[in-house]
């Protein structure tokens, strides 16, 4: 790689921290090309990708950045995961590195909060983008319904009324 390639990297890189939700870094060491595949399928299924980066290189891209600090985890082989929300990558990945021996999780970033493979863990665990729409959703519609209901049962019990004093008067 010569010079204009690297700072071309460098600059690529810097634009796929700054647009991702949450990036998850794993060393790979010992995977074979059907594993990476799979891996790199199953991302791609949710919105996500997965890359082999230069330790170098990536630290460069991360230099003067709130996620800083996250530079250290680029030690032997590392690949970085990513999408554009917070909780794709992770999702997948963790699920993957639980079935996987030569998959582990080493760490990873979202806006300013870095994590260990543990926080990594936690973040795979909360709700996509599309889980939390549905139970928004739900509970505008369950609201609704409790409003209908509400507006609607003065008139069922007048109508009830109305009909008892109805059938009094016919008898």
């Amino acid at each position: 790689m010569d010079r204009t390639q690297k700072a071309a990297a460098v600059e690529e890189l810097k634009s796929i921290f700054a647009e991702a939700g949450s990036v998850v870094m794993a060393e790979f060491s010992g995977m074979t090309v059907a594993e990476m595949t799979d891996l790199r399928a199953k991302l791609r299924e949710q919105g996500a990708t997965i890359r082999v980066v230069k330790n170098r290189l990536a630290t460069i891209a991360m230099k003067d950045q709130p996620f800083e600090g996250a530079g250290t985890m680029f030690k032997g082989p590392v690949a970085i995961a990513w999408a554009e929300d917070m909780i794709s990558a992770p999702k997948v990945t963790v699920e993957f590195a639980k079935n996987s021996k030569a998959f582990k999780i080493i760490g990873g970033f979202m806006g300013e909060e870095i994590f260990d493979s543990s926080g990594i863990d936690a973040l795979s665990k909360l709700p996509s983008r599309e889980e939390l729409i549905s139970m928004a959703a739900q509970r505008l519609l369950s609201q609704a319904t409790n409003i209908t209901s509400a507006l609607m049962s003065p008139g069922r019990s007048l109508s009830g009324a109305i009909a008892t004093i109805e059938e009094k008067a016919a008898a």
